[in-house]
């Protein structure tokens, strides 16, 4: 029994024309609220510079897109960034320095760290699986 595997699932179907039913949906909603504006409004001037940005705003949500994304998403992830706390405290750790005086006083308490000698990669390799177990 063989079943057909859906392929470009990412695209959208174009239902009206060229346009997607999103496409659609944005451009009527703008054309709708534009025409209401220049129905209510009588001097037409005003309704104008009302309609502009809307019109604006509808057309880039439709066709519109930045770094491959929708301007919908866009404007969703700029509105949660506005919106969202931004309270970043840093504070200043110094690095930990070991000394030779520090390493002697820890082989006295009791922690024996193996010297191995045949070369120095096996050292340094063997010194940086102890410190990954450490942590």
């Amino acid at each position: 029994m063989n079943f057909q595997v859906p392929q470009f699932i990412e695209v959208e179907d174009k239902i009206f024309g060229p346009l997607t039913f999103k496409q659609f949906a944005y451009l009527a909603g703008g054309g709708g609220t534009c025409f209401l504006i220049w129905s209510l409004i009588s001097f037409k001037p005003l309704a104008i510079i009302l309609m502009a940005p809307i019109a604006a705003l509808a057309l880039a949500l439709a066709f519109y897109r930045i770094n491959n994304r929708s301007f919908i998403l866009v404007m969703e992830s700029a509105l949660r960034y506005f919106m969202s706390g931004k309270l970043f405290i840093w504070r200043h750790q110094a690095p930990e320095t070991n000394t030779e005086a520090e390493q002697a006083d820890s082989t006295k308490k009791g922690v024996q760290v193996p010297r191995l000698s045949q070369s120095k990669l096996k050292d340094l390799a063997w010194s940086l699986d102890v410190k990954e177990t450490i942590r």
